[in-house]
């Protein structure tokens, strides 16, 4: 019988020690990644853009992964990126969804994307329940960090605000167009500048309409507002409004939409109302998309940018912008867009917190990323380098405007920088068919 004992013993002894050495063996052998969830709108109305973001997001990945992957301190190893794609399908509850499953059920590291302002104040309460870093590289509204109904504490804002976008359009209006106007037609230099605003009904839209008017009054502005309209997100005919804004007849209408929005709003202006103004664009729309699809119906009109395919301002981040444009064409074919640019740097912020981090810990690498300093990429930023603001976790980004002129060559407009002055490649011109608007 002591002997039967012994056996057992032997027996139960070697089996903890196989389970031991199995259990370590798979958790030195299991393969380790940083997966990042990408919020794109891959369906709906912001499609084309969805798929700029995603397209751009792969190519970052791959660049990172082929030079080796991120090292992670505490794992002692490099681990690969792994992207998982969410399809917020440009709506709220689509982007609810797709976060919640990327979190839940894909376990993502971090989140970086998210298009709309609307779908992202939407899906930021399920981030904060779960404390997930997502670095937003499109939504453009203040609310998105500013709120305090929702922590916002690991969120953090790669893209312009509409502070910052509608303020710097607004500036741009006084100092170059109303001026250029009131010369052309012969009008007393201190007349106002007439201007109308058509915006989309949603904190994106609602925030370009309140950086203009806030930006008029904290500047002493000489522009007046003569008339606001809204339209729902996703609308594609825009002929009433239209008409009721020819019946206010401003010199500038002022356009806060989404690419697809955009292209239907200026062509049915230009051509089915006869709303001969001066169209001004927001940044998501500086778009190889928009150029083919507005044709010679976007002559003449303004795009506020920060990144174009076809206008790169000359200076340190030329030669890399040049090189992504170049990199995206070879994978994809064609050009990335703005927001694509955005979630490229923002996977390669994500990868480099997690490196400064040491960890894959979310708190710990939270904190590296509100640490943030790297050289700026493929997008010109204040000071050159990547960071964000304490208050907010706002990155700040050197804005221009540009002037679509037609290129006979390509039978498409193309993009040239009329301001500010240190990248400025021409002069703002008025087209011999504008029409200045009258009191």
């Amino acid at each position: 019988m002591k002997r039967v004992f012994v056996i057992l013993a032997v027996l139960f002894i070697g089996l903890v020690l196989f389970a031991g050495c199995t259990e370590n063996q798979a958790a030195v052998g299991s393969p380790q990644k940083l997966k990042i969830g990408v919020v794109a709108s891959m369906t709906g109305p912001a499609s084309t853009t969805g798929k700029d973001v995603w397209q751009s997001a792969v190519l970052a990945a791959d660049e990172i992964n082929a030079a080796g992957g991120v090292y992670v301190k505490e794992l002692g190893k490099n681990v690969t990126i792994e992207l998982v794609q969410g399809d917020d399908e440009s709506t709220r509850e689509g982007g609810q969804k797709a976060v919640s499953k990327l979190i839940t059920q894909d376990n993502v590291d971090l989140l970086v994307g998210g298009f709309s302002s609307a779908v992202v104040s939407a899906h930021e309460s399920t981030v904060a329940d779960y404390s997930v870093p997502y670095i937003v590289s499109g939504a453009s509204s203040p609310i998105i960090t500013h709120r305090t109904d929702v922590k916002t504490d690991t969120v953090f804002h790669h893209a312009p605000t509409t502070d910052d976008s509608g303020g710097q359009t607004t500036l741009f209006i006084d100092d170059t167009i109303r001026p250029a106007i009131n010369a052309k037609f012969g009008f007393p230099s201190d007349r106002p500048l007439r201007l109308s605003v058509i915006y989309q009904d949603s904190p994106y839209g609602k925030g370009q309409l309140d950086a203009i008017k806030k930006t008029i009054a904290a500047s002493n502005l000489n522009i007046n507002v003569i008339s606001e309209d809204a339209f729902k997100m996703g609308e594609s005919d825009f002929r009433t409004v239209l008409t009721s804004v020819k019946n206010a007849d401003p010199d500038v209408v002022y356009v806060a939409a989404f690419l697809n929005e955009q292209t239907a709003l200026v062509t049915q202006a230009r051509r089915d109302v006869g709303l001969d103004k001066i169209f001004i664009a927001v940044e998501c729309n500086d778009d190889p998309d928009y150029y083919s699809g507005i044709g010679r119906y976007g002559e003449y009109s303004i795009i506020q940018s920060r990144f174009s395919p076809y206008a790169v301002p000359s200076g340190p981040i030329e030669q890399s912008v040049n090189k992504f444009m170049s990199d995206f064409d070879k994978k994809w074919g064609g050009f990335p867009g703005m927001m694509g640019a955005a979630t490229y740097e923002a996977v390669y912020i994500g990868a480099n917190a997690v490196e400064d981090a040491g960890s894959l810990n979310k708190t710990r690498v939270n904190e590296a990323i509100g640490g943030t300093t790297m050289p700026q990429m493929v997008e010109a930023m204040k000071n050159e380098t990547i960071s964000f603001t304490p208050d907010f976790r706002e990155s700040k980004f050197d804005l221009y405007m540009e002037q679509l002129i037609w290129n006979e060559t390509a039978k498409e407009t193309r993009p040239v920088i009329v301001w500010p002055a240190k990248l400025k490649e021409t002069d703002f011109v008025i087209p011999d068919w504008f029409k200045p608007g009258q009191e």
